[in-house]
């Protein structure tokens, strides 16, 4: 039974939900997980996707990339490693603009020698870092980034899914594959034109906010104190308190130095800092951390490694407020003997109004007062409701806790060289990593199922078998033959493009692999209808494939920054539109200047 002359009633049936579903999507109601398990729903009522297919996504290799680069990229984000680098790249006063151009300029660079996914997930971090010194929304450099990192995976064979599958089918042809880098010539052309337009397209995004942001800044303490020691491996030695104070940005400064004795020393700026002292710090709990990491400091914490005593606890830290009636007023850490009866270390207080200049340990604890304390999580509910301590909304803290260092960053250029010289897959690789992150401690158990953005993870996975019942019903078979026939007769250039066109506007409804392996046949047969030499429309295949700028479902690294950016599905085509005409309009001439068709 047909609907309309070449048209069977499944492929009409998987068009309409497709549309519905991209009209809800753009509409932005329902929330895009609940509008994607709709459209899975509306497919399996419809027939379109059968019962045994329907839940096939959660397992596949999309999903598995997006969840696992997420945890990788955090693991990373806590060696504190990447904030060390960045103060080097860029000291703080630069301008967003260059800030932005350095981010998109580096994963599009990184991208053309490793999958671009694997690229965006380093950079995350240090763009969450520098938004954060810059007072901006991380809004503003996640989706540049992810266009960049589609952008630089053009330029090698090996940069993105798109370009292998291209050589392969070239082989498969009858000709030799593609060697590394003949993509190379118009992907700089490419990478270069869409660099130049997010520097200034950028301003077509609208400001958005994670949705945790707010509460997060609700409960932001600028004025803890805490105290630690200058050890004789900490590169402070013999250093000023204002190279000490430069390491935190300017967020903390030292209020007191005491001697090994306490005695008292003014803290000058030009104070020198000798082994044994002791600086009293004062900032907010991240930029207390920065110091006490990147100085390599020992907190005077009491009793400094919980681990000893119980070796298999998970060691955190937390906020709280001292309530009512708490067993802790009137008392200091050291005369509470906070460790010996509760297992807990001081790590710092902050008291509105006063600024604490005392010991920490001798600090007199007040109601009110907001204090960081560090112990076994899975008896810190127990101890804060003995001590009539109210927690404070759950937020990471890392002042006091030990972070991997080198380790994480070994395990993701383990895992990149891996799916760079096609050892394992890139799922495989970044999964592996994941786990490896969690058996090194580089991340706990624990951050990995908060990290992962659920909603995302269940849109993909639901999407999967709807964008794959175009397939299986032959609607694509549809479009390609309409294709064909539109085709004839054009010029070369417009020929060209329609196939590029084509190839982009079919990638958001299909993976890009299965966008290359469906479009690449049809394009090499259609140049060779023609009388024209195939090379340069499988390269417009892979291009179109590569680029999808228009969805964040047709490419994980689009769907990768979704969360962090706090985006909705409109956005994408506000500043991924004008991107997508601009690749067109350049991959056309550029296209036939390289790969000559006559």
């Amino acid at each position: 039974m047909t609907v309309a002359q070449g048209l069977t009633l499944d492929q009409g049936l998987a068009f309409a939900i497709v549309a519905g579903m991209m009209a809800l999507f753009i509409w932005g109601r329902p929330r895009y997980d609940i509008t994607a398990c709709l459209a899975l729903l509306a497919a399996l009522a419809a027939g379109v996707v059968k019962p045994e297919e329907a839940f096939k996504g959660f397992s596949n290799d999309i999903v598995v990339i997006v969840a696992s680069a997420l945890v990788v990229s955090s693991a990373i984000a806590q060696t504190g490693i990447l904030e060390a680098g960045l103060k080097r790249i860029l000291p703080s006063g630069h301008s967003f603009q260059l800030q932005l151009f350095v981010l998109v300029a580096t994963v599009t660079i990184l991208s053309a020698f490793v999958k671009n996914i694997g690229a965006l997930a380093i950079m995350i971090p240090v763009a969450f870092q520098m938004a954060r010194r810059s007072g901006v929304s991380p809004s503003s450099f996640m989706m540049p980034m992810s266009f960049g990192a589609l952008l630089g995976g053009l330029m090698t064979q090996i940069g993105t899914s798109p370009n292998i599958i291209v050589s392969e089918v070239r082989a498969q042809l009858g000709g030799a594959p593609f060697s590394m880098f003949d993509f190379t010539p118009a992907g700089i052309v490419l990478a270069a034109a869409g660099l130049a337009f997010l520097m200034v397209g950028h301003r077509l995004l609208p400001v958005r906010e994670r949705a945790s942001a707010s509460l997060d800044e609700a409960v932001a303490i600028k004025d803890y104190v805490t105290e630690a020691e200058i050890v004789g491996t900490s590169p402070m030695v013999g250093r000023t308190i204002a190279n000490l104070q430069d390491l935190a940005d300017g967020q903390a400064k030292v209020t007191a130095l005491l001697e090994p004795d306490d005695t008292r020393i003014v803290p000058l700026p030009d104070a020198i800092l000798k082994i044994g002292q002791t600086v009293i710090l004062e900032g907010d709990q991240e930029a207390l951390e920065r110091i006490v990491s990147r100085g390599r400091l020992r907190l005077e914490s009491g009793h400094r490694v919980p681990e000893a005593v119980e070796p298999q606890a998970e060691i955190r830290s937390i906020e709280a407020v001292i309530g009512i009636g708490s067993p802790l007023i009137g008392l200091s850490a050291q005369g509470s003997q906070l460790f010996q009866s509760h297992g807990l270390n001081l790590l710092a207080v902050s008291r509105t109004g006063h600024r604490l200049t005392e010991r920490l340990g001798t600090i007199e604890l007040e109601m009110g007062d907001v204090i960081v304390l560090q112990g076994n999580f899975a008896q810190l509910p127990e101890r804060l409701r003995a001590l009539n301590c109210l927690p404070l909304a759950e937020r990471e803290l890392f002042l006091g806790r030990s972070r991997a260092a080198w380790v994480p960053v070994l395990i993701l250029v383990a895992a990149m060289g891996l799916t760079a010289f096609g050892i394992v897959p890139v799922a495989v690789a970044f999964f592996a990593a994941a786990v490896a992150m969690v058996l090194t401690r580089a991340i706990a158990l624990r951050q990995v199922y908060q990290i992962v953005d659920w909603p995302i993870v269940l849109m993909l996975a639901a999407l999967i078998p709807v964008s794959e019942a175009l397939h299986t019903t032959g609607a694509t078979d549809l479009v390609a033959g309409w294709l064909s026939q539109v085709a004839i007769g054009l010029p070369p250039f417009a020929a060209l493009g329609l196939i590029l066109t084509a190839a982009m506007m079919v990638t958001p409804f299909l993976n890009n692999a299965a966008t290359v392996l469906i479009m690449a046949p049809i394009a090499a047969s259609f140049s060779t209808s023609l009388g024209y030499k195939p090379d340069a429309f499988l390269m417009a295949v892979a291009i179109g494939a590569g680029c999808d700028f228009l969805t964040p479902i047709g490419h994980q690294c689009n769907t990768l920054v979704m969360g962090p950016g706090g985006y909705r599905f409109s956005d994408y085509p506000r500043l991924g539109g004008p991107l997508s005409l601009i690749v067109i309009l350049v991959a056309v001439p550029t296209l036939l200047f390289f790969w000559p068709i006559g």
